[in-house]
C-alpha cells in the first residue's frame, strides 16, 4: 500500500493519462495498475477529472466555425463553381451535428489537457526544486564533514609531534603558572635551545579567552630583559594544537601578558597572566 501511494505521489499517473510517457514508462504504469488496485483507481479518477474539467470549461465556438467544419467535411461541395442552377447537396444533418459536437468536445478536451499538462509540469518543477534543495543541503553537510576530517588530520599530526617532542631530550618543557591576576591560569611551551624553536602547546592551555581588541603576547626573559616572541589567542577550540612562535636561543624564563591586538613593544607588567622559569 505504501509503495502504491508513493508511486501515485510522483505525478507520473497524470503524465500517463496525458500521453506524455515513453512506451517503457507506459508499460511500467500499466504493470503497477495491474498489481495495485489503488493505482488503477487513481488513473480512473484522473481520467474522470480531466473529462469533467473539459466539459466545465467548454467554450462556445466562434461564428463561422461551423461553416469551416462543413468545408472540411465536404470540401468538394464547397469548391464547386456556382451556376445558375446549382446542384443541391443533401447532407445528413444528424450525422454532421454529431461530428460538430465531437469536434467541440475534442477542442475543449485539448484545452483541458493543456492546462493539466502545465499543472503536472509545475508539480514536477516544484518537486525538482525540493530535490535541488536537498542536494544543496547534502553538499553543505559534505563540506562540513570534509572540514572536520581535515581538522582531525591536522590535530592528529600535531598530537604526534607533541608526543615526539616530549620524548626528545633536546626539547625543554617549560611550565607557566598563573599570577595574582589569574591564579588559575596555566600553560606550557616547548623550547629547543640549539634549534631556537619555541612551540606553544594548546592542549595544556588554560587562559581566559581574550576579546577581539586584545591578544596574549609571549615573552622570553633574556638577562632580565623581555624579548617579544609573538602574539596568540586563547580559544576553547583552537585551530592548531601546536603553535610555532618566534625563535629564541637563550632565555632564563618565559611570561605571557595581555596586550592590545597585534602586540606591544614592551610588556604591560600589571597584565602579566602567567610566567615560568626554565629548569636548569
Amino acid at each position: 500500500m505504501k509503495e502504491a501511494k508513493a508511486y501515485i505521489e510522483t505525478g507520473i499517473l497524470e503524465l500517463y493519462v496525458l500521453g506524455q510517457l515513453t512506451v517503457m514508462e507506459q508499460k511500467e504504469v500499466e504493470d503497477m495498475a495491474a498489481a495495485y488496485p489503488l493505482v488503477r483507481e487513481e488513473i480512473n479518477a484522473i481520467e474522470i477529472a480531466m473529462e469533467k474539467y473539459a466539459v466545465f470549461h467548454a467554450v462556445k465556438p466562434t461564428s463561422g466555425l461551423e461553416k469551416k467544419i462543413f468545408e472540411k467535411i465536404a470540401p468538394s461541395a464547397a469548391n464547386q463553381p456556382q451556376t445558375n442552377n446549382p446542384k443541391i447537396v443533401q447532407l445528413n444533418t444528424d450525422h454532421s451535428a454529431s461530428e460538430i459536437r465531437s469536434l467541440r468536445f475534442a477542442l475543449v478536451a485539448c484545452v483541458g489537457l493543456l492546462v493539466l499538462s502545465f499543472v503536472a509540469l509545475y508539480a514536477m518543477n516544484d518537486k525538482l526544486g525540493i530535490a535541488n534543495q536537498q542536494i544543496a543541503s547534502l553538499n553543505s553537510e559534505n563540506e562540513k564533514f570534509a572540514s572536520t576530517v581535515n581538522y582531525m588530520n591536522a590535530a592528529n599530526k600535531d598530537l604526534q609531534e607533541i608526543a615526539a617532542i616530549t620524548d626528545d631530550p633536546k626539547w625543554t618543557v617549560v611550565k607557566l603558572g598563573g599570577t595574582t591576576i589569574a591564579p588559575q591560569a596555566k600553560m606550557r611551551i616547548f623550547w629547543h635551545k640549539s634549534g631556537q624553536h619555541v612551540m606553544l602547546d594548546n592542549t595544556r592551555m588554560s587562559l581566559p579567552e581574550n576579546d577581539s581588541k586584545h591578544q596574549y603576547q609571549l615573552w622570553a626573559i633574556v638577562k632580565g630583559k623581555p624579548v617579544d616572541l609573538g602574539v596568540f589567542d586563547a580559544e576553547s577550540q583552537p585551530e592548531k594544537l601546536l603553535l610555532a612562535m618566534k625563535a629564541i636561543g637563550d632565555a632564563q624564563a618565559f611570561a605571557v601578558t595581555l596586550e592590545k591586538r597585534g602586540g606591544s613593544a614592551s610588556p604591560t607588567m600589571e597584565k602579566m597572566i602567567v610566567q615560568g622559569a626554565v629548569a636548569i
